[in-house]
């Protein structure tokens, strides 16, 4: 009665949630001592996951399967639950898991906690905390049922290394995932840069730029800061950046390390899809905008003469510490 964990991959290559949920899934085994079997789709490094407390990876090899689909993904885990006879079921807290856990949790009959952010407290009952109302608030919830969802947020947790011995067995996917009535008919990706899911550092922008021209510096801020860029809603809608860069309540939700908000004020639909990242630092020259309240770090001044002070004293900072 192993826990089962889903590991997220892109063209067989595992996303860094994949060792994060896998490092939690460990945590959890360990509490009801057992051990943690992975499925993962199509992967062609299973065996890192032996860094990180898993004893066994079911590798879904599967054409049809080589983009993700929400059905025949939850299609393929619920039969992997079924013949591994786990009770406790480990996904990261994605844009793509979090369509496709209500859809598995329908499926197993079982109970889904979202947006996890430790180690249960118990496992009997099974009590796991969870960020409530946009990040503002925390909840202690209890699940009953017998197979249990648990949803982990990105960067709560951590990946942990927890070396153990691994074995890859390869299986093919549900019977009723080639029937799904559901593809991908093409799919657009940024390339060369860091993406905002992934990136452990974001910098993001707002009407503060003034014009689109001005991106240069906030592209070159990031290039330094190996970081993903990102910006406020109106500057997407304003067609300055693409929507894909989106973050808040109504974009991309960031849970990164360090956000750093430049000529962003602070509407309270873009401080809750922002909250969950661990150190904010706001750049505008308004000291009472409202993000200065959310943040954990604020300069008052101008964008545009922080900002190149700041590139260069990071260049410098590199340029000394190799």
């Amino acid at each position: 009665m192993s826990v089962l964990v889903y590991t997220e991959s892109e063209k067989g290559k595992f996303k860094k949630n994949a060792f994060e949920v896998a490092s939690y899934a460990f945590a959890v085994a360990k509490m009801m001592g057992t051990t943690v079997t992975a499925i993962a789709f199509n992967t062609t490094e299973g065996e890192s996951l032996g860094e990180y407390g898993v004893s066994k990876v079911m590798n879904v090899k599967d054409g049809s399967l080589e983009t993700f689909n929400a059905g025949a993904f939850s299609a393929s885990i619920a039969e992997a639950v079924k013949s591994t006879e786990a009770k406790v079921v480990i996904l990261s807290s994605s844009t793509d898991t979090k369509y496709l856990a209500p859809l598995l949790a329908a499926k197993l009959s079982a109970g889904y906690a979202p947006n996890v952010v430790q180690a249960p407290d118990s496992t009997s009952p099974f009590t796991v905390k969870r960020t409530a109302f946009s990040n503002k608030g925390f909840a202690h919830t209890q699940i009953d049922t017998d197979i249990k969802i648990v949803g982990v947020s990105n960067n709560a947790f951590g990946a942990q290394e927890n070396k153990t011995a691994i074995s890859i067995e390869e299986i093919s996917g549900a019977t009723d995932a080639a029937t799904n009535d559901t593809k991908s008919v093409e799919i657009d990706k940024v390339v060369g840069k860091a993406t905002i899911a992934d990136a452990d550092v974001v910098v993001s922008a707002g009407r503060g730029m003034k014009g689109p021209e001005n991106w240069g510096m906030i592209e070159e801020l990031a290039d330094v800061l190996g970081a993903a860029t990102a910006c406020s809603k109106p500057v997407s809608d304003l067609g300055w950046r693409p929507h894909g860069e989106h973050v808040g309540q109504t974009g991309k939700p960031v849970a990164s390390n360090l956000y750093i908000a430049i000529g962003i004020s602070g509407a309270i639909q873009h401080l809750a899809g922002v909250s969950a990242s661990k150190t904010k630092v706001v750049i505008n020259n308004d000291p009472e905008a409202p993000f200065f309240k959310a943040a954990d770090y604020g300069i008052v001044g101008d964008a545009f003469e922080v900002v190149p002070q700041l590139i260069e004293k990071l260049k410098d900072f590199k340029a000394q510490n190799g």
